[in-house]
């Protein structure tokens, strides 16, 4: 679920704590004692849930069943850029 255009301004506490309002850890499956990822980027930082561990394997099986089959040949790879390739699997976006 994706809550599009909204936005919350926050109070940045004296450690540089911010809390993530209910609507939006609901949303996210943000859940105490969870852990998140922050990613800088040029406009500013993202957070983001991590995976869970069924999330995880399914998205490693599904990455398998795409390469099934496929075996990289020496010279093959010269042109591939591997942080694409990651980002790709996962499913970041620049």
């Amino acid at each position: 679920m994706v809550i599009p255009l909204v936005g919350i301004r926050l109070k940045v506490g004296p450690k540089g704590q911010i809390v993530i309002p209910k609507v939006f850890r609901e949303a996210y499956g943000i859940k105490e004692g969870g852990e998140v990822i922050i990613e800088p980027k040029d406009e500013g930082l993202v957070i983001k849930r991590t995976l869970t561990r069924e999330e995880l394997l399914k998205k490693l099986r599904e990455y398998h069943k795409k390469r099934e089959g496929k075996t990289a040949r020496l010279g093959e790879l010269k042109g591939v850029s591997l942080e694409d390739e990651f980002d790709e699997v996962w499913g970041i976006e620049e």
